[in-house]
């Protein structure tokens, strides 16, 4: 079946009108050793009343709904916050999307990190086989990277480097003034929060920021409060907020 356009996923991105088919996909699919379509809808699919074409792709034993496919109905690219290196044409008219997310049989698993190592791992393939996929938006941290940002962010993650905190998650100044990161609770059911009078400089707590969730990225919610040593060598306190959404960072 079909991925569920209200749930999160990764987004492939092009101009109006310029959406591959199952067919373009097969063909750009011919040559590829790793992916392979292993289902996919009839042009209308029954009971879908709008319309929606789409693919399940295999895919290192694991497999992927590709919604979205011409001639049926895209995605849009909506409430994008975050933006990396994606060209101003794009920015200003992002097209419409290919949905890609986890199929069912792992779709309670969607948030872990070796499902998400290979759906950004198809996402690459995706974007290498179709040249005119402009970019590609993460919705849990509701952050869009150009294709050239995206790829070296996929390439390097893939090759053993670090989780690729800006683009996966993002940071932003909450109201209070605060730093606080975007996309970290699809992971943790947590995002973090640097105090505004301890780290008055957005910049050291987005770096600082970038370090934490490398580390909490892959761990279970914060529940008691941890002490740690920040990258300049002085001491964080990270403590759960009161109602569990938060992990609150101080100085130790």
């Amino acid at each position: 079946m079909a991925g569920d356009r209200r749930s999160p996923g990764l987004l492939l991105l092009f101009r109006a009108g310029e959406r591959p088919g199952v067919a373009a996909l097969r063909r750009a699919l011919a040559a590829s050793g790793r992916v392979a379509i292993s289902h996919e809808s009839a042009p209308a699919r029954p009971g879908a009343a709008d319309g929606t074409v789409w693919v399940e792709l295999l895919i290192d034993g694991m497999t992927f709904d590709l919604d979205g496919l011409a001639p049926g109905p895209g995605f849009p690219a909506q409430e994008v916050r975050h933006r990396f290196e994606v060209a101003e044409t794009v920015a200003d008219n992002p097209g419409e999307g290919l949905s890609l997310s986890p199929g069912p049989h792992i779709g309670g698993a969607r948030a872990t990190m070796p499902v998400v190592r290979v759906q950004v791992a198809l996402a690459a393939e995706l974007l290498r086989a179709f040249p005119g996929a402009t970019a590609v938006v993460w919705t849990p941290a509701r952050s869009a990277m150009g294709r050239s940002f995206f790829l070296s962010l996929a390439d390097e993650w893939l090759k053993g480097g670090a989780f690729p905190a800006l683009g996966l998650t993002a940071f932003r100044r909450a109201l209070d003034g605060a730093v606080q990161s975007d996309g970290l609770a699809f992971f943790t059911g947590q995002e973090l929060h640097f105090d505004a009078i301890a780290f008055p400089d957005p910049v050291e707590a987005t770096r600082i920021g970038i370090r934490l969730i490398n580390e909490l990225v892959d761990l279970d919610a914060l529940e008691e409060p941890v002490d740690l040593t920040a990258p300049d060598g002085s001491g964080l306190r990270l403590r759960p907020s009161r109602n569990g959404r938060f992990v609150r960072v101080d100085r130790g």
